[in-house]
């Protein structure tokens, strides 16, 4: 189906939508169709293949226990982290593993087999899952690509898939792939961003339930703020970085007890830092548009709703209606970035990670503060304009250092870049789809060393421990 706002901003858990939440889902998917095929009961062995970046940085995104609770059945929209700790405690301590949910099997995270240094043509995130019968015959077999974002490609049906996607997207009211084409639609039909991707919208779902799942998105961001903020002490991984957010939190309660307008800054670090120290633990998030980059856009609606002009007397009503327009705007945004470039750390670096979700929370931001199409064009063209070529090198393969202050600097960008594009008129010099194909062309070039693989950068220029 057409890549829509619900695509784009998933519930999952954490550290990272690439390399957690995408395999969870492939392994789901492969256990769903041993079910789905009666031979779940026949099966005596299981062989999982790594490939890139996945087996590269696997250890530190949790993608091996991940893979493992989807071959098991669970869902990351789904399972919940206390059901995380428990299974996983139950695997390590048995050595079993229940595969499919119906059929217990020796396997364990050691008996995975990693390929770090081969990248399969697809993409640099592969993995291949197959089962084996008592003769040691092949019975099932799949390969799956995560490609960014927690969207899953199955090898073989790229071109099946990418004919479903224009299929799809012909049956949209308002179909577009560039911001040429949306500002367009824009102009034709005298409406705003969030409006045209409203409608689109409305082609798969009745309007009250887009907004009823809009609201529930800002309330699982609320939410992964508020669990996070109850959290103390040191992230897990090795690393030993303090966990900052409830600190931050208690000094903010005491200084500003009347939330004076100069604090919004150290507020919206609090909360891109909040959502990404969660994601770090494992926790409960929204991919946004993923969850390297998950604190961003929660960072900058906070401050659409606490510190953005005439919002001093808003009801609840109001508020609601900025959470909605504003994540329609920013999801018409991640759409251009989907077509067009990648949001895969992996594939181009973090300018598609952070970068994107800058560019669409500067975006979202413009939209609801009164911009015009292309006022909020012009936001995401300079907030991703100053995110080129942003490399992906977390120390350890952990989403922590750099990742979660990128979180909060990066939400300052968009800020500052919907700001920019409001005291101009729209016309700018540089186009928002520019800015994307150079992003993309950047990615490609870009060294691996720098793009998820912990071969290059701080990974290797900072002692772990």
């Amino acid at each position: 189906m057409a890549v829509g706002v619900f695509e784009l901003f998933s519930v999952g858990i954490g550290p990272s939508s690439s390399h957690t939440v995408g395999p969870m889902r492939a392994g789901a998917v492969f256990a769903r169709e041993l079910r789905e095929k009666g031979i779940l009961e026949r099966v005596a062995s299981l062989r999982v293949d790594l490939y890139g970046s996945l087996a590269a940085t696997g250890h530190g995104h949790g993608t091996f226990t991940a893979v493992l609770l989807g071959l098991e059945g669970f869902e990351p929209e789904e399972i919940l982290p206390e059901q995380v700790e428990e299974r996983l405690t139950a695997i390590a301590e048995s050595g079993r593993m229940n595969l499919a949910g119906g059929l217990e099997l020796p396997y364990s995270v050691e008996e995975m087999v990693l390929h770090p240094l081969t990248v399969l043509p697809r993409h640099t995130n592969g993995m291949t899952f197959k089962v084996l019968d008592a003769d040691s015959s092949v019975m099932h077999e799949a390969t799956f690509f995560s490609v960014g974002g927690g969207f899953i490609v199955r090898e073989g049906e790229e071109d099946s898939a990418q004919k479903e996607l224009d299929e799809s997207k012909k049956e949209l009211p308002f179909p577009f792939r560039t911001a040429a084409e949306l500002l367009g639609r824009c102009s034709s039909k005298g409406l705003t961003i969030s409006d045209i991707m409203l409608v689109n919208e409305k082609a798969s779902r009745p309007e009250a339930e887009i907004r009823e799942g809009l609201l529930h998105i800002w309330s699982v961001m609320e939410g992964c703020v508020e669990s996070s903020l109850k959290r103390e002490g040191i992230l897990p991984g090795g690393l030993k970085v303090r966990r900052r957010a409830p600190d931050w939190h208690e000094r903010l309660l005491k200084e500003d007890k009347d939330r004076d307008p100069k604090y919004w800054q150290e507020w919206v670090n609090l909360i891109a830092l909040a959502v990404n120290e969660e994601n770090a633990s494992g926790g409960r998030v929204v991919t946004a548009p993923t969850n390297g980059a998950a604190g961003i856009i929660p960072a900058v609606l906070y401050y659409a709703l606490n510190y953005a002009p005439g919002m001093e007397n808003a009801t609840q009503q109001d508020k609601d209606d900025v959470v909605v327009r504003f994540l329609l705007a920013a999801g018409a945004v991640g759409v251009l970035y989907k077509e067009q470039a990648s949001i895969s750390g992996a594939e181009v670096g973090c300018q598609g990670e952070v970068g994107s979700a800058s560019s669409m929370a500067a975006a979202g931001l413009a939209e609801v503060m009164g911009g015009t199409p292309a006022q909020v064009e012009n936001a995401a063209e300079i907030a991703m304009e100053h995110n080129l070529g942003l490399t992906c090198d977390p120390i350890g393969g952990l989403v922590q250092v750099p990742c979660i202050e990128r979180n909060a600097i990066a939400a300052a960008k968009a800020i500052n870049a919907a700001k920019m594009a409001l005291w101009g008129d729209g016309t700018h010099r540089v186009s928002l789809d520019e800015v994307i194909v150079t992003m993309r062309e950047t990615g490609k070039d870009m060294s691996s060393k720098y793009k998820e693989t912990a071969m290059g950068g701080l990974a290797v220029n900072v002692v772990e421990c």
